[in-house]
């Protein structure tokens, strides 16, 4: 049996439901919330298991507390689709650790290995002058060791983030944080 066979039963058993799993040549990991297809990227012949823990755990977690209506509305609403993505990684990737404790190591040895391979395409960049987004993603998967600096208006969103519990709160956060990064750019646009 391969990798990616083994890997997929282990995602129907943890999404508790037969969906497609598929692997193909894409720049990350995806789940597709309508048609139920886990897909898992060809990144190459030396990819980790904990790698591939974290892909199947991530998009399962999609799978288990992603609402497909939840995400027609946010798009009916307008609300920025890649935001309430990272908010909304944050909220699954907690409650797939909840659920499964025993993928919490996978996912940290994991993530550290996609910065090594600068799958964020970070190396050549100073973090504390990214956007709020990016840090806040980065915190998020990384974790504290990063140390990344944030406002205090920042930081009241990050707890915010942390503590989303439903889909509906992540939403909410989201809208907090894409007011909070208009400002941002406005302050940005009268500096210049």
């Amino acid at each position: 049996m391969t990798k990616l066979q083994s890997k997929s039963i282990l995602a129907r058993l943890m999404a508790t439901e037969n969906l497609t799993v598929e692997q193909r040549a894409v720049s990350t990991a995806s789940f597709n919330v309508e048609d139920r297809i886990l897909t898992i990227p060809v990144l190459d012949d030396k990819i980790s298991s904990e790698l591939y823990d974290l892909f199947v755990g991530h998009e399962v977690g999609h799978a288990l507390y992603t609402p497909m209506e939840g995400m027609e509305k946010a798009r009916e609403e307008k609300i920025s689709a890649s935001v309430l993505n990272v908010v909304e990684d944050s909220r699954i990737e907690r409650k797939i650790k909840n659920k499964y404790p025993g993928i919490k190591a996978p996912f940290i040895k994991a993530y550290s290995e996609l910065y090594e391979r600068d799958f964020f395409e970070t190396s050549e960049k100073n973090l504390d002058e990214l956007n709020f987004i990016d840090r806040l993603n980065l915190h998020c998967k990384i974790g504290a060791s990063l140390a990344l600096n944030f406002s205090e208006e920042e930081k009241n969103l990050l707890r915010e983030v942390e503590n989303t519990e439903t889909f509906e709160d992540a939403v909410e956060v989201t809208k907090k944080i894409c007011e909070l990064m208009a400002d941002q750019m406005q302050e940005v646009e009268e500096i210049q």
